[in-house]
């Protein structure tokens, strides 16, 4: 098998991979529908209260932290992804039918939302870290690159698919369509090769465990530089939602079929760089924070580009260069993280990544309801470059990024990507300007 789907050799990631597969799209299918609803049927193309609804879903992984974490790290895992499937399907179930028999008010949804949310707070960081039981360390960055993938993958189909059956049956039938796909996910986890799972040793229960994982990751500079940059661009970058559904409505006048075009246009980016970094052996600082700056340029093509197939095309470049991001982000967490730590590091992550949503969400629907949805792809934008120079400022305070006068006359930056307190140099890259090239500069 080649080096790019390496962990699918195992036939436990292998029933993983394929239930969250068939789950994923349905989760696709249900955010296009809900925020179309929001959008369409429940407000008169409020931005702002897409935003709210994505800022009630998204919250809970705020507010629970503590708890979310501590949970995935002391309890049975696979049993505990197990339940919360089972709730999300139940709600998914409950507001179709609120929306087929008509009666579903924008209070219903944002109720809905926050429930599904406080759900996800637990079931994120017990699914991040329950990677880890289904592959060995060696092949876990290609994981977390293939889940990535699938996610992406589903985004191609799930948009598509939920606007052309809200345009032909309605909103409400994605939903209870969403409810049915979460059982690929209950039958993969059903079936798991139990023997070859690689269960890590679980925290123990004596005091101070709950804010344990604050006190690691404050140990721990690499990882706080990290959590910055994401939680710059995942509040203020990753609105696509917002950008999507305004710049289809209101820019371009188009309808729901083409908002969903656009999400999976954006996910054909997003998969080619998923794959991508599941070529790589490592993930690299100098990646993370170049693909930072990167989206910042492309959100800014996307802001002025003049036509709905242009602003399209440019979409393909913020898909790939997001996911870039948020992989290698994902990737150098869990890879440098002690396994017993690994749940709650990766709730607190998963927390300043989604978290910052209700901050950033509003925001970003004000502003295009008052400027319009170009400037709000400005301030996407405008975050990738922030988080990019909080990456060359974590690189010179930490010694990873040098000037060295070479005796050729050259001026030489060298790059070196660390590991944080593991103390391993990954790699190092050097990139050599003429001297006097550099003084007409």
């Amino acid at each position: 098998m080649s080096a790019m789907f390496r962990s699918l050799s195992g036939i436990n990631y292998r029933l993983w991979f394929g239930g969250a597969l068939v789950s994923n799209i349905g989760t696709w299918m249900q955010r296009t529908a809900q925020d179309w609803i929001v959008l369409t049927m429940l407000t008169d193309n409020d931005a702002v209260a897409v935003g709210i609804t994505m800022a009630l879903q998204l919250g809970p992984q705020l507010l629970l932290v503590p708890w979310s974490g501590l949970i995935a790290d002391r309890f049975d895992r696979r049993k505990l992804l197990m339940l919360t499937q089972s709730l999300m399907a139940a709600l998914g179930v409950a507001l179709g039918l609120m929306v087929l028999f008509g009666v579903a008010e924008l209070w219903h949804v944002y109720a809905f939302a926050f429930a599904l949310g406080v759900v996800s707070a637990i079931d994120a960081p017990a699914r991040q870290a329950f990677v880890s039981e289904l592959v060995s360390e060696k092949d876990l960055p290609n994981a977390v690159s293939l889940n990535s993938a699938s996610f992406n993958a589903a985004r191609l189909v799930g948009p598509a698919v939920a606007g052309v059956l809200t345009v032909a049956v309605g909103a409400g039938w994605v939903f209870l369509i969403n409810a049915i796909t979460f059982a690929a996910t209950f039958v993969s986890l059903a079936l798991l090769r139990r023997d070859k799972l690689r269960v890590s040793e679980r925290a123990p229960r004596e005091p101070g465990q709950l804010l344990e994982g604050f006190r690691y990751v404050a140990k721990r500079p690499d990882i706080i530089a990290i959590m910055v940059a994401v939680f710059i661009v995942g509040t203020f970058g990753l609105n696509f939602a917002i950008f999507t559904a305004t710049m289809a409505r209101v820019e371009f006048d188009h309808g729901a079929g083409e908002f969903g075009l656009l999400s999976s246009v954006l996910a054909i980016g997003s998969v080619t760089g998923a794959l991508l970094s599941a070529r790589r052996e490592k993930p690299r600082m100098l990646i993370l924070f170049s693909a930072a700056a990167a989206f910042g340029v492309s959100c800014a093509i996307s802001a002025v580009m003049p036509t709905f197939t242009t602003f399209a095309l440019a979409l393909i470049l913020v898909g790939f260069s997001s996911i870039t991001f948020m992989t290698t982000a994902n990737s150098m967490v869990q890879t440098t993280t002690e396994p017993v730590m690994r749940g709650r590091v990766m709730a607190l992550y998963m927390a300043i990544f989604m978290g910052g949503t209700p901050i950033g969400a509003p925001v970003v629907g004000w502003v295009s309801n008052e400027f319009g949805p170009r400037w709000a792809l400005g301030v996407g934008a405008a975050s990738g470059i922030l988080a990019a120079l909080v990456g060359v400022v974590w690189m010179v305070v930490s010694n990873d990024l040098r000037v060295h006068r070479h005796p050729t006359r050259r001026i030489r930056f060298v790059i070196s990507h660390s590991m944080g307190r593991l103390g391993r140099a990954d790699a190092a890259a050097e990139l050599a300007l003429d001297e006097t090239v550099a003084r007409k500069a």
